[in-house]
């Protein structure tokens, strides 16, 4: 018997619906939901274990896999079964991790899981708009301690009108991508990319989506309502210690409001502080130490948190110094790597990023190969963050999800600024060296520059900063930074990166730590930013004002030329024979694409020799060349027969055709080398096919006075009396055979 099914739907306002269920799948896990749009089914189990984890932070996983049954395909790769996520999956972690997490309780250390998985797809429904939805609902249904319901919505805008939850099909049109994460009372976080819009236009885009999200979190709670709400699971909470906390708060707060005050540099600061953490403990024994000592580390760095927030809060001065606005120190360079197509470092306070820059064809394309999206991308970044950037020794496995996500980032900001018609497959690739503050706003400043060092002509260069906010909710006082180090990204109440033009934002991420942020001073951290981001954008074209006319001349040229899909095949040859040994005599690659739409076959030659890139289009204008009838073309003798010479074109080498030993002279001609010798260069009128041979006809007489006298042969007749006449089928009947004699 099917279990009772309870089920919530939302109604997006445009005939589109998003339902939520629960009670049919998966039911031993700590709660289950199937949200579904369209064809389009999520599934979502949360499970958290009832012993708290001995660590000092909540062991949280959220994976997001997308099943390739989902859209009736196979998974590609030798073994035919899913195997890594892939960038597109890590992503969508992401997004609904960094809402999830800030809602548990702070001592809450159980190991928990929450695993959506894709189930089946509907292309006009995009599933990562609706995995903060499904892992909330799941979470709603559980006993886990949560603070309450949160969900997420792409937004996007076409026409100048905000749509929830765009198709693919309509991001294409959009001019606005982003993803919005919140509860019915705060947004908590923002990420997307956009065309050049204003800051008063992301922020009606955020109320925007904010709306919608608040019917998904009445939805959820109904559902709970519905299904029967479970009572909040006990557990082992932190040990506290109100008179020990203010002890440690008392001895640490003014010695670390001094060292904080002094603006001093990363290692100095962490030196200082580290002293002071060290003389608190010395104030206790070893037996008090090993009783409650991580108490002592926890309640010092609530008081380092708050010496230093009070310090911005109450004087406007920051760790290294500097004031609420202002920018550390920034210094470019071009052109430092001499093999790579493009470089630039880029480095600003303590964060240094080096950017290169590769140019490719249309095989080096990243190909992007999921259940919900096939695809590849002619432009792609790639982010690397080794430990050594922050003076740290630790194993490197793999490419971590930070990584991804940073780089998607840089990617997102700069791709706008890429022209359509550069031909070109680019990889940038940014090497964060120092961090201490935003490194992906370090790469998109690189990055611009690299690419306009590879000759990449850029629209416009893109500039961007890491952004953090300090806030008082009782006294009502607030602070924006500019340009945060990475301890105030930690310290403070929400950070969020602004990438841009000098014209708008083609990029945000934002983490939004405190309840309730107003529009009002969300819309002055965004003013701010902007300025902040015309200041380093100044910088980035005082050390390059514009692209670079050309690529370099050790870097590859790229031509484009388009042929007549008939002329595909020529130009590949038999077994590839053709264009592998243009390739080899000419030094060039050689891609060929044929176009879905026109058939037409869209020719790449990426070389770094210009002889040899005019080589590979000469030898295509010889395959392609077709002559037109009637016109009169210049011809070379090749070859010598009885019958004639083989001639070819002079402005298409290798485009031969015969000229019969009748077409050479109005003159009955006897021997072809009375009239041409090997090499001889001359003119001849072209007929097109001949309809009896079907061959190309040329002419050399044609364009030859006729001599005086000249008797044309009359035509060969065909009937040439009785004799064929009679060899049709009907003159051999049985009444023309002789009679046949008896034996």
């Amino acid at each position: 018997m099917i279990p009772k099914v309870f089920r919530e739907v939302i109604d997006l306002g445009d005939g589109r619906e998003i339902s939520i269920e629960t009670g049919k799948l998966a039911k031993q896990a700590h709660g289950s939901v199937v949200v579904q749009s369209g064809k389009c089914m999520l599934l979502c189990t949360v499970v958290s274990n009832y012993k708290q984890s001995d660590v000092d932070f909540l062991p949280l996983t959220v994976d997001y896999r997308e099943k390739f049954a989902a859209a009736g395909r196979y998974p590609g790769g030798f073994f035919k079964r899913e195997a890594r996520p892939s960038d597109g999956e890590v992503l969508t972690m992401r997004l609904v991790d960094r809402v999830l997490r800030p809602l548990f309780p702070k001592d809450y250390h159980a190991e928990t899981q929450v695993m959506i998985q894709l189930m089946s797809h509907d292309e006009d429904v995009m599933p990562d708009a609706m995995a903060g939805l499904a892992a909330s609902a799941a979470i709603q249904l559980s006993d886990f301690p949560f603070e309450c319901a949160i969900s997420e919505a792409r937004v996007g805008r076409i026409n100048g009108e905000f749509i929830i939850n765009p198709t693919r099909a309509q991001l294409e049109e959009s001019d606005i991508d982003m993803m919005i994460g919140a509860s019915a009372d705060s947004v908590m976080m923002v990420e997307g990319e956009m065309d050049e819009i204003s800051e008063e236009e992301m922020t009606e885009a955020i109320k925007f989506a904010h709306e919608a999200i608040k019917e998904q979190c009445a939805a959820q709670l109904r559902l709970a309502e519905a299904f029967g709400k479970k009572e909040v699971r006990e557990y082992d909470p932190e040990r506290e210690d109100a008179d020990l906390e203010k002890k440690v708060y008392d001895m640490a707060y003014d010695k670390v409001y001094a060292v904080a005050k002094a603006g001093s540099a990363k290692h100095e600061r962490s030196t200082a502080f580290g002293e002071i953490k060290e003389e608190i403990k010395e104030t206790f024994s070893e037996e008090e130490l090993e009783d409650f000592g991580d108490l002592v580390s926890k309640y010092y760095r609530k008081a380092e948190k708050a010496a230093v927030r009070d310090l911005t809060l109450n004087e406007g001065l920051r760790l290294d110094g500097r004031k609420t606005d202002e920018i550390r120190p920034i210094w470019c360079e071009i052109d430092y790597l001499p093999s790579t197509h493009g470089s630039a470092i880029f480095t600003r306070g303590e964060t240094q990023a080096l950017a290169t820059v590769t140019l490719g064809t249309s095989r080096e394309a990243n190909q992007i190969d999921m259940p919900s999206h096939e695809g590849e991308e002619r432009f792609y970044l790639h982010y690397n963050f080794p430990p050594f950037s922050t003076g740290e020794a630790r194993p490197i496995r793999g490419t971590s999800r930070r990584e991804v996500g940073h780089g998607n980032l840089a990617q997102r900001a700069l791709k706008g600024m890429v022209p359509d018609d550069c031909p070109y497959t680019v990889r940038v690739v940014s090497e964060v060296l120092e961090s201490n503050g935003s490194s992906s706003m370090a790469t998109v400043c690189s990055g611009t520059m690299a690419l306009m060092d590879a000759g990449v002509q850029l629209k416009k260069p893109v500039s961007g900063i890491a952004m953090g906010l300090i806030s008082d909710a009782d006294s009502g006082k607030y602070a924006v930074l500019s340009d945060i180090l990475g301890d105030e990204d930690h310290l403070g109440d929400m950070d969020f990166k602004v990438t841009g033009t000098a014209d708008g934002i083609t990029a945000c991420q934002m983490d939004i730590k405190v309840k309730g942020l107003s529009y009002e001073i969300l819309v002055n951290a965004l003013q701010q930013a902007r300025d902040g981001r015309l200041h380093i954008l100044e910088k980035l074209t005082d050390t390059i004002a514009a692209p670079n006319d050309d690529v370099k001349a050790h870097a590859p040229k790229m031509i484009t030329k388009t042929i007549p899909g008939d002329y595909i095949g020529a130009l590949i040859g038999p077994g590839g024979k053709v264009i592998q040994e243009l390739q080899k005599a000419t030094g060039t690659t050689i891609v060929i694409n044929e176009d879905p739409v026109t058939e037409e076959g869209i020719v790449e030659i990426l070389g770094t020799d210009q002889d040899g890139i005019d080589a590979v289009l000469a030898k295509i204008d010889s395959i392609t060349f077709k002559p037109e009838k009637g016109s009169i073309y210049e011809v070379k003798v090749i070859k010598m027969l009885d019958f004639g010479a083989v001639v070819e074109y002079t402005e298409a080498p290798g485009n031969e055709v015969l000229l019969h030993i009748s077409e050479l002279a109005w003159e009955r001609t006897d021997n072809v080398s009375d009239i041409v010798k090997m090499g001889d260069i001359l003119d001849v009128k072209y007929f097109g096919t001949d309809p009896k041979t079907r061959k190309e006809k040329v002419s050399r007489k044609a364009i030859l006075p006729k001599p005086e006298g000249y008797v044309a042969r009359p035509p060969r007749d065909n009937n040439r009396g009785g004799r064929d006449n009679n060899r049709g089928r009907d003159n051999r009947g049985r009444d023309n055979r002789k009679p046949r004699e008896d034996k």
